[in-house]
């Protein structure tokens, strides 16, 4: 087993190795550029820079094994480098090292990380400046102290590097560039070369003057363009026309948003939706294919490409296959879209959840109303029941007679039950003559201590018989109820039709407490004579077709509900 002490220096080792790569290279650098250009010894340093590069590079990770086609671009970039040494391929270079390593400045996170970037771009920006580009002039002369400081001083940043402690990170085997950054540090950075240089050819003048009046025109310029990108006179600027711009990269905004609001806008179906969606997201041209997976389902568009994506926001993960690398643009478009895809589905899901939920209150509610209903049916098979185990042979004619009018009336009262329990959202009103439906109600009551007082009774007045059957019925039973627990109670119903059925039904008894009275049809109320969620599905069918159940009296000795139309 090895030391303690040798494994903590190869993990340091590991972990800083990018660190001595980059120093070593910008030292070998360094040799090629102090030394004679063309000779066969810079050569050779230039061969180890270019290797050196090749480790520290943060294009491919160093793990990756290289294709035949990257094999032959390193070897012909090799031989270049070799072969074609010059200043102004120095200088070209330098600028590609410099983008590279300051574009990626203000992504560093430790702070050893961003001094060893900082000292490396101090390093190749002096180099190049006091170094390279005096070279690029054939009659400039260069002074001791120039050349010295340019050989023995400026090296030193790269010699710090080797001493700044950075933490240990975690090996993630992926290697980032800032494309935009880097772009526009090299950019700037020809532009400064160039421009110095065409300053000197045309006035003749010093390198040092030349180079002092590029850095003011660069810096003027960057002063208007820092303005125009965000201004404050009304003008969006440059910075809106680029972030609208990008935005809109491969896949326009308000194209997708409307033919998304459109299909949501057909389709209810929220998997019927989502392949719909999906298939446009597939017909994309720089899309290869689309795999999506929900609770329950998992399905595929297209094929597969290297360059997946993947998204989940809820219940929805999809995954998108470009045909090639997705800009960081692009990515945040992308995101955005398939975040709205994401709402939209999920809007659907929650609303043929309320749909459901819908359909299961409206049978709740029918099924609570239409309990009421088979128990008062059940009493009257009841009473049927009773009367034929009590009668005798001198009854006969009267029993049949009984049953034959009340069998049909409950036959058909449970059929309609039926029906509405089978579709409780279809509401039907049927109607029947008011003597009709009157008769049929004292019929049922005829051997319970109920008394029947007719008023104004038009007869060709239709009554909305399911409703009165059921409310009256409902109160009936409520009173009769009552009765067991308060015997010698009187209960009285009154009928009066001339222009609209109305209904009243009375008894002498103790009057409802003032809490129960209060909440009598506002909800369920416990009770142990049975009022409370009869009660309330009686004032709600009542309310559904226009009229009115209320407690229109609630005394001692008289305690009345009352059924009228509507004001």
């Amino acid at each position: 087993m090895p030391p303690t002490g040798i494994i903590s220096l190869s993990q340091n080792f590991v972990a800083s190795r990018q660190q001595w790569f980059l120093g070593l290279m910008l030292l070998a650098l360094h040799a090629v550029l102090v030394l004679e250009i063309d000779g066969w010894l810079a050569r050779a340093f230039v061969l180890s820079h270019f290797g050196l590069f090749l480790l520290w590079q943060p294009i491919w990770g160093g793990e990756r094994n290289l294709d035949i086609r990257h094999a032959v671009l390193v070897i012909i970039t090799g031989v270049l480098f070799t072969v074609w040494n010059s200043w102004w391929l120095m200088a070209v270079w330098i600028s590609v090292l410099f983008a590279l390593i300051g574009g990626n400045v203000p992504g560093k996170r430790q702070r050893g990380q961003r001094a060893i970037s900082l000292l490396a771009a101090i390093y190749l920006l002096a180099v190049l400046l006091m170094w390279v580009v005096p070279h690029l002039f054939a009659d400039l002369n260069f002074p001791d102290a120039m050349s010295l400081l340019a050989r023995y001083g400026l090296p030193l940043p790269v010699v710090a590097i080797f001493f700044i402690k950075t933490e240990t990170e975690p090996e993630s085997g992926q290697r980032v560039v800032d494309l935009f950054y880097s772009l526009l540090l090299f950019l700037l950075t020809a532009a400064l070369v160039l421009g110095a240089f065409v300053v000197k050819q045309v006035n003749q003048g010093g390198y040092a003057l030349a180079l002092t009046q590029t850095l003011g025109l660069i810096a003027v310029l960057l002063f208007v363009l820092s303005w125009l990108w965000d201004p404050r006179s009304g003008f969006d600027g440059v910075g809106q026309l680029v972030s609208r711009y990008l935005l809109s990269v491969g896949l326009p905004f308000e194209r997708w948003m409307h033919s998304l609001a459109n299909l949501a806008d057909r389709e209810v179906n929220p998997e019927k939706f989502l392949i719909m969606a999906v298939h446009e997201i597939a017909a994309l041209p720089w899309v290869a294919g689309v795999s999506w997976r929900v609770p329950g389902s998992e399905r595929k568009q297209g094929g597969v490409s290297k360059y997946p994506a993947e998204f989940s926001y809820g219940d929805l993960s999809i995954v998108l296959y470009s045909k090639w690398e997705l800009s960081p643009a692009l990515l945040l478009h992308v995101k955005l879209l398939i975040r709205l895809l994401a709402d939209f589905y999920s809007a659907k899901q929650r609303e043929k959840q309320e749909r459901q939920n819908a359909y299961t209150q409206a049978v709740y509610e029918t099924g609570a109303r239409l309990t009421h209903d088979v128990k008062n049916l059940l009493q009257s098979l009841k009473s049927l029941c009773d009367a034929a185990e009590t009668s005798n042979e001198s009854d006969a004619e009267a029993l049949r007679a009984l049953i034959q009018r009340q069998l049909p009336q409950i036959v058909q009262r449970l059929q309609w039950t039926m029906e509405k329990l089978q579709a409780p959202q279809k509401t039907e009103t049927r109607d029947v003559p008011a003597t009709d439906w009157w008769g049929n109600l004292k019929q049922r009551y005829i051997s319970e201590p109920v008394e029947f007082r007719d008023l104004d009774i038009a007869a060709n007045t239709p009554v909305p018989v399911e409703l009165f059957d059921s409310i009256a019925d409902n109160l009936l039973q409520n009173a009769l109820q009552k009765r067991r627990l308060e015997p010698g109670l009187r209960i009285s119903v009154s009928f009066s039709c001339s222009l609209k059925p109305k209904l009243g039904i009375c008894d002498d008894g103790v009057p409802l407490s003032e809490s129960v009275a209060r909440q009598l049809f506002s909800g369920p109320v416990p009770s142990q004579t049975g009022l409370g969620i009869g009660l309330y599905q009686a004032w709600r069918q009542a309310e559904e077709q226009g009229y009115r159940l209320r407690l229109a009296s609630n005394q001692i000795g008289k305690v009345c509900f009352e059924l009228s139309p509507a004001a």
